[in-house]
């Protein structure tokens, strides 16, 4: 009769899992609802975003159209926001809302907003330590010597490099939405329910930030279990 070996750790990935999915299901499932309530305004998405960032006095950001479904996003290293096909042109709540949050990022940089720049420092040793990480663990776990010890002290390290950066992350967003929001009001871009609405979609979508950041902490956390009778022994 074969043996199965059941690890209880199992259930930290399973519940960072379940969170992440859930997270991603309800922006999606809010984005699509509000993709059909169209904006009073009659903006579309782009213009919307030119007009929040002329009003903050931000003159130098190129605003461009690209491909895929939300995978709009500010960089702040040649300040271009890139704005997907369901937000550019579009004239709904939910692209208004998407395209004022990517327009929170461009607003947090030009005044120096000190979460983003830890975050922007970040990015090139976690890009290095999402790669690496898991590999070390792995070789680590593989060797019994002082040498794998090193090799897998590294790599838990890497990975917590990377926990960390989700973590930063969780500011960064909210305090854009935060921005986008009441600026869209403000301008009077939304008008009325239309900001409580663009609100629930940005909640929602913070909420995948926060799954990611929870699913990654739990993994950590069962990688510290694993690997704390192994560094005990040694």
């Amino acid at each position: 009769m074969p043996y199965y070996y059941w690890d209880p750790t199992y259930i930290l990935v399973l519940i960072g899992a379940l969170f992440s999915v859930g997270a991603s299901a309800l922006v999606n499932r809010t984005f699509n609802r509000y993709s059909s309530v169209y904006a009073r305004s009659g903006l579309t998405g782009a213009q919307a975003a030119q007009k929040l960032l002329h009003s903050q006095g931000i003159y130098d950001v190129q605003i461009q159209h690209i491909s895929g479904s939300l995978t709009d996003h500010y960089d702040p290293r040649n300040k271009t926001l890139s704005l997907s096909d369901a937000v550019y042109n579009a004239t709904t709540v939910a692209a208004i809302g998407v395209a004022a949050h990517e327009c929170g990022h461009a607003m947090q940089h030009a005044k120096g907003y000190v979460p983003l720049s830890i975050r922007s420092a970040l990015v090139p040793v976690v890009n290095f330590g999402s790669y690496l990480s898991w590999p070390l663990i792995v070789i680590g776990l593989f060797i019994n010597s002082s040498t794998g010890s090193l090799f897998l002290n590294a790599g838990l390290l890497l990975f917590s490099l990377v926990v960390l950066f989700q973590l930063v992350t969780l500011p960064v967003e909210i305090n854009a939405s935060r921005r986008a929001v009441r600026l869209l009001d403000q301008e009077h871009i939304l008008i009325g329910d239309e900001v409580g609405q663009t609100a629930r979609v940005l909640k929602a979508a913070a909420l995948t930030y926060v799954a990611s950041a929870a699913a990654s902490i739990l993994q950590l956390l069962r990688l510290l279990i694993l690997t704390g009778g192994r560094r005990r022994d040694d």
